[in-house]
């Protein structure tokens, strides 16, 4: 195997999983505080991809630009479905907060396939197409520009954690609960808003994804499973781990790709999330409980 094919497709896989580690992101913020595993993760981020597909083809608004008023919005809609539909649901067992949010993905695949039917959709901007050469190693425009908005926003979203008064008061509900109502901290609302965080963030990446991939009603579940072996690779509740994981499924789905065959790299992540899990079973940024 030429060794610059092998470097332009590890490059690749990195880019790309960096856009993984953004989507993980969002679901590693929100188990990491509310506690709250959303199986409706990968749906929200469909739901994105067809919003920027919206966008475009209608008002012609690049995905770059897109990601403002879609991150917006989700902000938005996942404050209101952490405050008014899972905050009732955090002190039951995690059996009914497995159906409450199996439902809402449930509703979210369905109202897709009636509102798009199961054709698949892209959109198509001229960058897509263009690239950065340096001798034999290609750079592609749009994995680059993708992973760029990634790095930006979850840098973004660590200054907020690290510095923000805001962020400072979610860390301490997630450290603890119960002296964070003792100062009298509104933890409800606390959640609501990093539930708003998280879903901003597989906003972000859903209007990068639709760079890389097209977009299917039925690709929802497909990315909330990988956004789980992304966080437990990484470690749950872990935010560089998010990204740490992220990269690493990329680029193990790029070589797998290139080695064995398109259709092996579900088989290589899982197979990645196996080895840590026998040796390292926290993640490999992850703390032990």
């Amino acid at each position: 195997m030429p060794l610059d094919l092998v470097v332009n497709v590890t490059i690749a896989g990195v880019l790309t999983g960096l856009v993984y580690g953004l989507m993980a992101l969002g679901l590693s913020v929100i188990f990491g505080v509310v506690r709250v595993v959303n199986f409706a993760h990968g749906e929200m981020m469909t739901i994105a991809m067809y919003a920027a597909v919206i966008l475009f083809g209608a008002f012609k608004v690049d995905p770059f630009l897109a990601v403002l008023p879609v991150a917006a919005v989700f902000f938005a809609l996942g404050y209101a479905l952490q405050a008014g539909l899972i905050n009732p649901f955090i002190t039951r067992p995690e059996h009914s907060q497995f159906i409450l949010l199996v439902a809402v993905a449930t509703i979210m695949v369905n109202g897709l396939l009636i509102g798009f039917g199961p054709d698949a959709r892209n959109l198509q901007v001229p960058y897509q197409l263009e690239s950065w050469e340096f001798g034999k190693i290609l750079l592609d425009k749009a994995r680059i520009y993708a992973a760029a908005a990634a790095l930006a926003t979850s840098a973004a979203l660590f200054l907020f954690f690290k510095y923000s008064l805001t962020g400072k008061a979610i860390r301490a509900c997630a450290d603890n609960n119960l002296g964070a109502l003792v100062v009298g901290l509104n933890v409800k609302h606390l959640y609501a808003l990093t539930f708003g965080l998280g879903s901003a963030c597989v906003a972000v990446a859903g209007c990068m994804m639709i760079l890389l991939v097209d977009v299917t009603p039925n690709l929802g579940p497909a990315y909330t499973l990988l956004a789980f072996v992304i966080v437990i690779v990484g470690g749950l509740g872990s935010m560089p781990g998010a990204l740490l994981g992220g990269v690493l499924i990329g680029v193990s789905e790029a070589l797998a790709g290139l080695y064995i065959t398109p259709s092996a790299k579900s088989m290589m992540s899982f197979g990645l999330l196996i080895l840590v899990l026998l040796f390292r079973p926290q993640g490999l940024l992850g703390r032990k409980a």
